[in-house]
């Protein structure tokens, strides 16, 4: 039977906390999924609703009848959320730039992709489809995105580690890459590694971490103590929960040689692999049927070999190549605008200077006609007064006035 629960455990794995989502509208989508599960018969319509169905957004039409109160919640948060993205949208235009930069309307189109920006006032069907089917797309792309950051992270640590190479002379660079071989070789030398999801591994975990015993290993036992939330399910954390004792092997966070980012990519490696393997119906859950279906399966009893991250670079040397080049580039366009902002500063000095040269030209411009100004006061004055008294008989020379 499918829960509400059960629809929207399609993303559980990524609602848990807002660092595990990667989504920007994620409390939107929360505080949707909360009030969706208040209304009963929006509840009682998932019963009957495949999962497929509900991706697509052909659950979003019941929309129409849920109660007046859900509904009238379900506007309120998408005004906020409307607001809440448009003042996100304008601070990021003015951080940018303002008006001097070219808009990339696009991707800000891209930011309202999961509501009708449109209708900013009322949350319709096509909001709850738009929600759905973003949010659908949006964490089934997750687990690329994280290969990828775990990959420019990696060639990042290699390229950084090269540039300290550089700086270093003959003899202290050969002692820095017998250092750099020797961690390489003490992080490979680790016991083996279960194949994940394999009968060893799960009994491993039957043994050393729910202190049973190894004979009387029961897959449906199991599933029940790891199913930890009682849903009936293996969601994305549980599982990747039962690869911990794997990952002892291989990870210390107090050894010098051991990655503990190295060793997150290693535990989203297994969970995928797992996940390929055993959940059939590809909602991101393991029921407990999947489950008992893949311990009957060969691969559960007799499993390859697992191949660790040492073994599987994350790059391809054509890779790192176009990395660095990359790198180098960025550090050209950044000289490049720091040599153009040394002549905008210079331009900015000289012109200053010839401004202050003008002020000081204007300011002894004013004092001269001031002088001139209380000369011409004197000469009139004096004119006034011999004009008014003519019975004094005294010549003045010019020379006598100066």
């Amino acid at each position: 039977i499918l829960t509400l629960k059960g629809i929207f455990d399609f993303f559980s794995p990524f609602l848990i906390t807002l660092q595990d989502t990667g989504l920007h509208y994620d409390r939107y989508l929360r505080e949707v999924i909360d009030f969706l599960e208040k209304d009963q018969h929006f509840r009682e319509k998932l019963h009957n609703t495949d999962m497929e169905d509900i991706k697509q957004g052909k659950l979003a039409k019941e929309l129409d009848f849920v109660s007046h109160h859900v509904r009238t919640k379900l506007d309120e948060l998408k005004r906020q959320e409307v607001n809440r993205l448009r003042t996100l949208i304008k601070a990021k235009q003015d951080l940018e730039g303002g008006n001097d930069i070219a808009v990339d309307h696009q991707a800000l189109l891209k930011q309202f992709e999961y509501l009708n920006h449109m209708n900013p006032h009322t949350f319709e069907v096509e909001d709850l489809d738009r929600l759905i089917k973003s949010a659908t797309k949006d964490l089934e792309n997750y687990d690329k995105e994280r290969h990828e950051e775990f990959k420019r992270y990696e060639m990042m640590k290699e390229h950084d580690r090269r540039e300290h190479l550089k700086t270093l002379g003959e003899e202290e660079r050969k002692r820095e890459e017998e250092h750099y071989e020797e961690m390489r070789k003490k992080h490979a030398d680790h016991p083996k590694v279960n194949h994940p999801g394999s009968q060893n591994q799960l009994k491993e975990v039957w043994e050393e971490a729910d202190g049973l015993d190894p004979e009387d290993f029961d897959p449906k036992t199991f599933f029940n103590i790891h199913d930890t939330n009682g849903d009936g399910f293996f969601d994305e954390q549980e599982l990747e929960a039962l690869f911990t004792k794997e990952l002892e092997k291989i990870y210390d966070p107090s050894n010098e040689e051991d990655d503990m980012v190295e060793m997150e990519e290693e535990r989203l490696r297994m969970r995928e692999h797992v996940m390929n393997e055993v959940d059939s119906n590809k909602d991101r859950l393991v029921s407990l049927d999947e489950f008992l279906i893949a311990t009957k399966k060969k691969e559960f009893l007799e499993p390859d070999s697992w191949e660790t991250l040492e073994q599987n670079q994350a790059y391809t040397d054509e890779e790192m190549r176009e990395f660095e080049e990359h790198l180098a580039q960025q550090e050209q366009d950044l000289n490049q605008k720091a040599v153009d902002l040394q002549k905008q500063r210079d331009e900015l000095e000289r012109q200053q200077e010839q401004l202050n040269e003008q002020k000081k030209e204007l300011q002894q411009v004013r004092k001269t006609s001031t002088v001139c100004n209380n000369f011409d006061h004197n000469l009139s004055t004096i004119h006034s007064l011999m004009t008014n008294a003519p019975h004094f008989n005294v010549k003045v020379t010019p020379n006598q006035l100066l």
